[in-house]
């Protein structure tokens, strides 16, 4: 009985460490692999293959699955003290973005790939400071990080490792260069303000003499246009009283030709005698007498007046009728008065022409 129970015993056992076995190699042949990684498969310690992301079958004891990170992975440096070309020490930080590309790479060709590019980074760091110029370093961000990817890319590929960027995250100068910038800034800030206020001035200056030429401008084209109206004004002015003197002139001129054409109409139907016509003379001869010219004309032919007067005296005795002896004595008088007077009326004639 003893031993049939003994018996028993060792065979629960084998059979616990066999079902203990097949789990073991169960769970060693199926792998999950996530996605973002890449599981790289080694059988007997070799290299194998490269799984994608999934269920992967191993064989149980003989195959071995390690995972890799195949995601861009930012990876922040500590500060590090670097010296410029210039001989300023300044504290830098900087970020690389890598990515794995080749996972067997990474794992066969370098013991520790996120170690060698930390490693490689610090050093490649300093070199590219050395060659820069503390204005250049603080003012050129982006040929730094070319200048650090273009130095990082070929090493990095043998590792299958790829750089796809990186950043400077701070640049930190020693205080007193700082204070030293701060002075600097503060004068060219002042600078730069005087220079803004004279060119400021300067421009107030020109567009206030931009305005008054233009003011001086548009003034003398006022004064142009208003002298301009004014002359033609008096132009139109001087031409209407020209016109108006015309046809003043052509009216007074119509209407004397009218009265002499009525006078010359009213005598031809009157038919005048020779003593209306002696009337007449006479009546023009007192109304130049009566004027006020300080001259009196005689015409030439003063027997013509004379003898249109001694006619008037025959009318004036004819109408005189029976006083006629007496009338005749004093025509006879009258005409050796008139007889006599003649050098009279010529010494007349000739004070007049004097």
């Amino acid at each position: 009985m003893i031993l049939a129970a003994a018996g028993s015993i060792a065979l629960a056992v084998i059979v616990v460490v066999l079902a203990l076995i097949v789990l073991s190699a169960f769970y060693r042949s199926i792998r999950l692999i996530q996605q973002g990684y890449v599981g790289v498969q080694k059988r007997v310690g070799r290299y194998h293959t490269v799984r994608n992301p999934g269920v992967a079958f191993l064989i149980p004891f003989f195959d071995q699955i390690q995972s890799v990170d195949v995601r861009e992975t930012p990876r922040t440096g500590d500060q590090q003290d670097v010296i410029t070309k210039d001989n300023v020490s300044v504290l830098v930080s900087a970020t690389i973005f890598s990515q794995v590309i080749d996972a067997k790479a990474a794992l066969f060709s370098v013991s520790n790939y996120e170690v060698a590019i930390f490693q490689l980074a610090r050093t490649t760091l300093r070199a590219v400071f050395g060659g820069l110029t503390l204005d250049e370093a603080l003012t050129e961000r982006e040929r730094i990080n070319a200048e650090l990817q273009n130095q990082m890319d070929p090493v990095t590929e043998k590792w299958g490792v790829r750089i796809n960027r990186i950043e400077i995250v701070d640049i930190l100068p020693p205080s007193a260069v700082l204070a030293a910038m701060s002075l600097q800034k503060e004068a060219e800030q002042q600078k730069r303000a005087l220079i803004l206020k004279a060119e400021g001035e300067r421009q107030a200056a020109i567009n206030q003499a931009e305005g008054q030429k233009q003011a001086a401008i548009l003034a003398a084209e006022g004064q142009k246009q208003a002298q301009v109206r004014q002359a033609e004004g008096e132009k139109e002015a001087v031409t209407l009283r020209a016109q108006g003197r015309k046809a003043a002139l052509i009216q007074e001129a119509e209407g004397r030709a009218q009265a002499v054409q009525l006078v010359y109409d009213a005598i031809l139907t009157s038919k005048p005698t020779p003593e209306l016509l002696a009337v007449l003379q006479l009546d023009t001869l007192s109304r130049l007498v009566e004027s006020n010219n300080a001259k009196l004309v005689v015409p030439y032919e003063s027997a013509g007046l004379m003898g249109a007067s001694q006619m008037l005296k025959t009318v004036l005795e004819a109408a005189g009728g029976g006083g006629g002896g007496a009338g005749r004595n004093a025509g006879g008088s009258a005409g050796s008065s008139s007889g006599g007077g003649g050098p009279a009326l010529g010494a007349g004639g000739t004070s007049g022409q004097k």
